[in-house]
């Protein structure tokens, strides 16, 4: 065997917010990122669901537009006659969850995967199956339904109560909250492989009940492991009738692996003879050790005429299994220290004295070495009959749960090489691992080749009676085509942080004073953003435009906050913003990305829809009337530092002990005149370096005070309007069981 086996793409229609959509697989790792509700969680799910744990499937992880129509086949049911009832099950179909998973299979792989096969022409390629999750019968469903719905018809008939009453069911949705899995199943169909290219996503239509498939179609090819999301661990306070997932104890973990593994009691061969020996001596040499214990008990207890008639002789045997040695707090410990030069014993801990973000990193790589050694068939596995599976898909939700940044970052680098930590593995092609992992994690994102990354973007609604749903980004197309925008984009990415894949919104700053005080600001008089996941980040105006590429692919929605900065007509020579002077901007956000003008006098005259471009908006300096020595004056800020001092005059000019920029622009705005703290404000920007206003200010002044400039408290309601709106759109949350599986 020598081809390549992989999942290359999977389609998910109808399940909860994945109305449609299609996420492709790298050939080793593949990371789900995106903001809260997103629908990461529902993408895990349905390949968790499909595909290992499958008779999970509740009526919420239906898309909930899709009620209305179900609804509606339930109300034809029971207006029509039996006769006039369609009972194909196509009209289901059209509603309910399935997916498409697609397999790149090497020609000389034929025999793994020929029930798979539609069509005598099929050279290797591309192989497709359809597992949908319908009715089991569409006429037993039918009947079952009209029955329990007339009877609770003919129950309000009979009430004096009538239509008050509140029984079930009053519609097909109460109907399968209950009865779901008793009427519902997964079906399997193939799909023509023609059909992987399209650049839809596959409809209801394409099925063919005559390419159903009879059985698991993924037996023998596939081997699926899951690791859900890591909700509790154990906890040295924890009390005795806490919730504790036994699964989740190392100790566990070990006697699981060792009882399918290492149990010299299953198929003993030479090498399990001589521990078989002396479990034996010592079980005979306890038994002899127990019956001596305890003789005083037992002769009094005969002595009672206890346990019967005819005075049977009570004796005491034991059973020493290593299995139920393992299965106690203390079974596994972390020895600390070193043992000395004259023997001393090492100083050792039970496992749950160790801190949490390690034992949940110990419990999930070994649960990865399991995975391997049982797909491999390693020790007494009791599947090693069967041939091994030519793919292995290793699915892992939220593994950053209790694990510090470092530990986030270990893991991600190294899961993937303990998958294939084993000869017949590392870069050999016979035998094929796929990773994919759910995360909200920054840090893992940062680890990670951000092609490998699937962004989950929320997608707002169309019409008011849909639901909104996500649809997902492959970033490899954005990172993966090496050109300069992308190469800059990881650059930049990677040295900061990786916020950006995972918040609500994105304020780009140009500097650090900015950084700093944008907390304050939304905080002060935007308390609707300090609810949401804000990232800001530090990149200048000379590099904004840079991310513009990837900040349009994923959607999110960006203020952009520049400066002016104003240079003469002919030469880059700085110059104070003022009117009428044909003075130009350097600013090439403002120049190349929004709005795209050069002229400062144009840029003033600028409406707020000329500084938005579909989730973009641009904010910079433009003219405002400040109070000063009682009359009104029309000013023209040049940065953001002279922005804030002049829109916050009254507050700035009492400050003392001031250094720097700081204490030269508090100099300027207590001149006697105008025109010359204009003047002195402008020469101070030049003259004076900027770094450390912001600094400086944060320990003269509670920067809550600040009112943000108002080019800026623009750009921040346009975002508050954004995120509120859609907010509204995505309040349905999805439903997910607190950690338990």
């Amino acid at each position: 065997m020598g081809g390549k086996m992989k999942i290359s793409r999977i389609d998910i229609q109808n399940f909860r917010k994945l109305k449609s959509c299609s996420i492709d697989f790298g050939d080793r790792e593949t990371v789900f990122v995106g903001a809260n509700n997103s629908g990461k969680t529902s993408a895990m799910d349905a390949l968790i669901y499909f595909l290992a744990q499958k008779n999970k499937f509740k009526t919420t992880d239906f898309t909930l537009s899709n009620w209305n129509q179900i609804n509606q086949i339930g109300i034809k049911w029971i207006e029509n006659e039996k006769d006039k009832v369609d009972f194909a099950v196509d009209s289901w179909r059209i509603f309910s969850p399935f997916m498409d998973v697609w397999i790149d299979v090497d020609d000389n792989q034929i025999n793994y995967v020929s029930h798979l096969i539609p069509t005598l022409s099929w050279k290797g390629g591309t192989l497709g199956v359809r597992l949908s999750y319908e009715p089991k019968n569409v006429e037993s469903l039918y009947k079952d339904f009209v029955e329990k719905f007339n009877e609770t018809k003919n129950a309000k008939d009979l009430s004096e109560e009538g239509d008050s009453l509140n029984l079930w069911p009053s519609s097909m949705k109460e109907y399968l909250d209950e009865e779901l899995q008793n009427q519902f199943t997964i079906k399997a169909y193939l799909l023509d492989p023609i059909r992987f290219d399209e650049t839809i996503v596959h409809p209801p239509f394409l099925y063919n009940d005559s390419m159903q498939i009879d059985g698991e179609p993924f037996k023998g090819l596939i081997k699926i492991d899951t690791i859900n999301a890591q909700r509790e661990l154990s906890d040295v306070n924890r009390d005795e009738g806490s919730s504790l997932r036994t699964s989740d104890k190392l100790s566990s973990q070990l006697k699981d692996y060792y009882q399918k593994h290492l149990d010299p009691y299953n198929s003993p061969d030479s090498s399990d003879i001589a521990v078989l020996k002396a479990i034996d001596e010592a079980t005979q040499k306890f038994d002899i050790k127990l019956n001596q214990s305890f003789a005083k008990a037992l002769t009094e207890l005969q002595e009672l005429g206890y346990p019967g008639l005819s005075d049977p002789k009570i004796e005491l045997t034991s059973k020493v299994n290593p299995i139920e040695l393992l299965d106690h707090d203390t079974a596994v410990k972390y020895s600390i220290g070193k043992k000395s030069d004259r023997g001393d014993p090492i100083i050792s801990l039970p496992a749950q004295h160790n801190g949490l973000g390690y034992q949940n990193l110990i419990s999930i790589v070994f649960k990865l070495i399991r995975f391997r050694d049982e797909w491999m068939r390693i020790g007494k596995s009791k599947n090693d009959s069967d041939p091994i599976e030519p793919l292995h898909i290793v699915l892992i939700e939220e593994p950053e749960a209790h694990l510090h940044a470092q530990v986030q970052q270990v893991f991600v680098r190294k899961a993937y090489k303990v998958l294939r930590n084993h000869e017949r593995l590392g870069e050999k092609i016979a035998y094929q691992t796929q990773m994919v992992v759910s995360t909200h994690s920054s840090h893992i994102a940062h680890e990670i080749d951000f092609g490998k990354l699937r962004y989950f973007k929320k997608i707002k609604m169309e019409r008011s009676e849909d639901v909104p749903y996500a649809n997902i980004i492959n970033l490899s197309t954005t990172f993966g085509n090496y050109n300069e925008t992308s190469k800059f984009a990881t650059r930049y990415l990677k040295t900061t942080h990786c916020d950006l894949f995972f918040a609500d919104a994105v304020i780009l700053v140009e500097g650090s004073a900015e950084k700093m005080l944008f907390p304050y600001f939304i905080k002060k008089e935007f308390n609707f953003l300090e609810t949401r996941y804000i990232s800001i980040l530090e990149i200048g105006g000379s590099h904004a435009h840079r991310l513009k590429e990837l900040i349009e692919i994923l959607g999110i929605f960006t203020l952009v906050v520049t400066d002016i900065d104003t240079i003469n007509e002919f030469s880059s020579n700085k110059e104070q913003p003022a009117r009428n002077l044909r003075y130009r901007t350097r600013n090439n956000t403002l120049k190349n990305w929004i709005p795209k003008k050069e002229q400062y006098d144009d840029l003033l005259a600028c409406s707020e829809t000329d500084k938005i471009v579909k989730n973009v908006r641009v904010a910079y300096q433009t003219s405002f009337m400040i109070d000063f020595c009682d009359s009104k004056h029309e000013v023209f800020p040049y940065t953001f530092e002279d922005s804030l001092v002049l829109s916050n005059i009254d507050l700035f000019k009492n400050l003392s002990n001031a250094t720097g920029l700081l204490n030269e622009m508090i100099k300027s705005i207590n001149k006697e005149s105008f025109d010359d703290m204009n003047e002195n404000l402008f020469k101070a920007l030049s003259e004076v370096g900027k770094a450390d206003m912001a600094l400086n200010l944060l320990y003269l002044k509670d920067p809550e005070e600040l009112v943000p400039p108002f080019y800026i408290a623009e750009g921040l309601k346009w975002l508050e309007k954004c995120l509120s709106k859609i907010d509204d759109e995505f309040e349905v949350i999805e439903d997910k069981e607190d950690g338990t599986e």
